[in-house]
C-alpha cells in the first residue's frame, strides 16, 4: 500500500485533533487556508467552552472571518479531520467556503456524504468542492483510540 505524504493543512488539522484529545475533547481539528496560507485553525472545544456549537469547523470559520475582516470566506479551503455535521456544513455554506477537504467519513453524524447531505439539498445556497479521505487512516485511528480509552 502506497502512503502519500499528507498536505500540510491536514497535518496541522491532525495536530489540532491530537491537542483536543489531550483536553478530553473528541479529537477533531480544522484548518482554513487562503491562497496557500493558513489563516485559522481550531480543535473541538464543546466541553472546554461549555458550548455545544464549539466544533472545530465553527471555531476555525469564526477565527478566519475575524482574521480576514469578512464573513465570506469565498477563496478559502477548509481542512478537517472528520466529515462535517449538519451544523458545520451549514456554516460552510453560509461562509461560502470554496473547497472542503476532510479525512474520515462519519456515517453516524456526518452531513456531507451521509445523513442530511446538506450540499445536495435544493435549498443549499452554495456548494463547495468536496474532497474526502485525505488522512483518513490517521484521523480514524485518533477517533478509535479516543473512544477506546473511554469504554
Amino acid at each position: 500500500m502506497t502512503h502519500w505524504p499528507l498536505p500540510l493543512p491536514m497535518h496541522r488539522a491532525l495536530a489540532a485533533a491530537k491537542a483536543a484529545a489531550g483536553l478530553g475533547e473528541v479529537p477533531i481539528g480544522a484548518v482554513i487556508v487562503k491562497h496557500g496560507q493558513v489563516i485559522a485553525e481550531a480543535h473541538n472545544a464543546p466541553r472546554t467552552d461549555h458550548d455545544p456549537t464549539a466544533h472545530a469547523e465553527i471555531l476555525a470559520i469564526r477565527r478566519a472571518a475575524q482574521a480576514l475582516g469578512d464573513e465570506r470566506l469565498t477563496e478559502c479551503e477548509l481542512w478537517v479531520t472528520l466529515e462535517p455535521c449538519a451544523m458545520c456544513a451549514g456554516a460552510i455554506v453560509h461562509a461560502r467556503i470554496a473547497r472542503l477537504y476532510y479525512a474520515a467519513s462519519d456515517p453516524k453524524g456526518g452531513a456531507v456524504e451521509h445523513g442530511a447531505r446538506v450540499f445536495e439539498q435544493p435549498q443549499c445556497l452554495h456548494r463547495p468542492e468536496v474532497y474526502a479521505g485525505i488522512g483518513e487512516a490517521q484521523a480514524a485511528e485518533l477517533l478509535r483510540a479516543f473512544f477506546r480509552e473511554r469504554r
